[in-house]
């Protein structure tokens, strides 16, 4: 593992500037709160490319258990930062959030999808101007080449013309299937996980995975509602 992340590195930092900002994060399958030798070799090895631990509380905890095995490496150097831990209740694992205060990110622009308006008015149009096009280059040349180069540019100049591309810029969604019972069901779901996993009692436990089941499966069905609506409205639509 040490010489792949090595050779990564070298590969990074020769195909950059020597500005750039590395950042790395994962989980490493070392427990770094533990005085080891692998943990030595490793934070060794990341030391000589200026990156350091941050996070410096566990990361998986249990009853009996509190391990970091996941950590992100930074250059502590550069930046100003602030790690802290993030409970979502989705992994055994806890999520970590850093914050760096002195680093500048450009705004990313929206940038636009284009389409093609394809609908019963728009196709009946186009299948009139086939009807009306004579076709005479495509009959009367003998060269097979020249008589495909002639269709092709036929039938793509009426196409463009009936089905033009059209910039669109919208804000989608991401999760439009995500109602706020589902979203409140999500919020005790990790409530529940943090019982869970602290406490040893089986009526607990029992009942977090039958919360989980009865979620999973509303998910499901919010999914199947809004997506079988979507298609029956475009279906309505043409």
């Amino acid at each position: 593992m040490f010489t792949l992340i090595s050779s990564v590195f070298k590969g990074l930092i020769s195909k950059h500037k020597c500005n750039t900002n590395i950042i790395l994060c994962g989980d490493f399958n070392i427990n770094f709160l533990e005085t080891t030798s692998r943990v030595t070799l490793l934070e060794s090895l990341m030391a000589s490319f200026s990156l350091f631990s941050t996070i410096k509380f566990p990361t998986r905890n249990f009853v009996n258990s509190h391990t970091l095995i996941d950590d992100t490496f930074i250059d502590i150097n550069r930046f100003n930062f602030s790690a802290k831990p993030l409970i979502n209740g989705l992994s055994d694992h806890d999520a970590q959030t850093i914050a760096l205060s002195n680093i500048m990110c450009s705004t990313p622009k929206q940038l636009p999808s284009y389409i093609r308006i394809i609908d019963s008015n728009s196709t009946r149009k186009f299948s009139e101007l086939l009807s009306y096009e004579n076709w005479e280059g495509v009959f009367q040349d003998m060269d097979v080449n020249q008589i495909f180069n002639c269709f092709q540019s036929t039938y793509l100049s009426i196409f463009q013309s009936r089905f033009p591309i059209r910039k669109k810029f919208e804000t989608i969604k991401p999760k439009p299937w995500l109602t706020i019972g589902i979203k409140i069901s999500c919020t005790n779901k990790r409530k529940l996980f943090l019982i869970y996993r602290c406490s040893n009692d089986s009526g607990h436990k029992s009942y977090y995975k039958k919360y989980c089941k009865v979620l999973s499966s509303v998910i499901i069905a919010s999914k199947k509602k809004y997506y079988d609506e979507q298609i029956t409205k475009f279906q309505q639509q043409n």
